[in-house]
């Protein structure tokens, strides 16, 4: 078994990132599944300062991605790493290589003094609750809440 190469993504990469988006909103009841706007997502998160893209590639291929956004914690009095877009393609499960992506998300994430990640999972996908207690993340009391900035929900 080759383990994947975890690198920083580039905008070559955005059409696999954006059918591994395809793969995660479809189990994740609060998003939709519109390649448009993942496909924007992606180049606004590739040209961010303070935000970082990393796929996991083998052979060239890429199987798998995460994405993380600096913020500032009044709570941490420091940068806090949010978490997001976590998803290895199915058939690549199981090898580590979510691990690694989040290993990758934490370096990048101290290097900056980031002093916290979080993320968001949906409560119904057990599967990725289950990895990431395997990975030391754990639940808090905090929930949640969206409001749209424009009258109109996106589609």
């Amino acid at each position: 078994m080759q383990m994947a190469t975890i690198r920083p993504a580039t905008g070559a990469d955005i059409p696999a990132m954006v059918e591994l988006l395809r793969l995660l909103f479809a189990i994740e009841e609060d998003f939709a599944v519109v390649p448009d706007r993942q496909r924007r997502g992606l180049e606004l998160l590739l040209s961010a300062g303070e935000a970082v893209v990393l796929v996991a590639v083998n052979q060239q291929e890429v199987i798998g991605m995460a994405t993380g956004q600096l913020l500032i914690s009044t709570a941490e009095g420091a940068p806090s790493l949010v978490t997001e877009d976590v998803v290895v393609a199915p058939a690549h499960r199981g090898k580590g290589i979510g691990s690694a992506l989040l290993q990758q998300l934490a370096g990048w994430a101290r290097q900056r003094g980031a002093s916290r990640m979080q993320l968001l999972a949906d409560r119904t996908n057990h599967p990725a609750l289950d990895f990431y207690r395997r990975q030391d993340w754990t639940t808090t009391r905090l929930i949640c809440l969206r409001k749209y900035s424009t009258t109109e929900k996106p589609l």
